[in-house]
């Protein structure tokens, strides 16, 4: 990669599949991101890159990538596979960049207050995965024909999803008066089966019907 291609890269800005990070000064966090790439669709880690998308780049970025390098192989299980360019700007700073793939080993996860965490992509932002996108990031490793029946409490759903564009757990549980976990194992069955599609959010996970080609 070259220094013309990173500068066009940042140009795109931070989204779905870029991140930027001016410095490894918190590998720790960092390593959220790279889970979060790697488990959603895949992308680009940039190190030595402003907020406002200036590719300033870092003095010291063979330590910086050597930091992340280290925390990547120690947090992350399961271990996560990259492609990593680093680029000189000038004879004093350049910029690492890290490239992930979406991973066929989801979800990837980090240990953290003694229990296992993941986190995924939503727009820009990363944020840690609930439990039922957990289970939808496992089971769609080795996808196979659901099979369900197409009871009263689907019945529910698709009448509220005729009323409203999306839906939450919660709201779902209410409307069909399931159990939260019964509740939760429709959902999941449902997105896994291509009928719904589930949209990660810092709050509570909406759920939409799944617009097929």
């Amino acid at each position: 990669m070259t220094l013309r291609e990173v500068t066009k890269l940042a140009q795109q800005g931070e989204g779905l599949h870029i991140e930027f990070k001016k410095k490894v000064s918190n590998p720790e966090k960092i390593v959220r991101e790279v889970i979060a790439l790697a488990n959603t669709d895949g992308g680009y880690l940039m190190i030595g890159v402003d907020d406002d998308k200036t590719v300033s780049g870092h003095r010291y970025i063979d330590e910086e990538v050597y930091v992340l390098d280290k925390a990547i192989k120690d947090l992350i299980r399961p271990m996560v596979q990259y492609e990593q360019w680093i680029i000189p700007i000038n004879e004093k700073k350049g910029v690492a960049v890290y490239h992930f793939e979406k991973s066929p080993k989801r979800p990837h996860y980090l240990y953290e207050e003694g229990r296992k965490k993941s986190f995924v992509r939503a727009d820009d932002r990363t944020i840690q995965a609930s439990r039922e996108v957990w289970q939808i990031l496992r089971r769609q490793k080795k996808p196979k024909d659901i099979i369900f029946n197409y009871g009263e409490k689907e019945t529910k759903l698709m009448q509220a999803l005729g009323d409203k564009s999306s839906i939450t757990l919660k709201e779902y549980s209410k409307i069909a008066k399931l159990p939260r976990f019964i509740a939760s194992k429709t959902l999941i069955r449902l997105v896994l089966a291509n009928v719904l599609e589930v949209v990660p959010q810092e709050k509570e996970d909406v759920y939409m019907l799944k617009n097929l080609p």
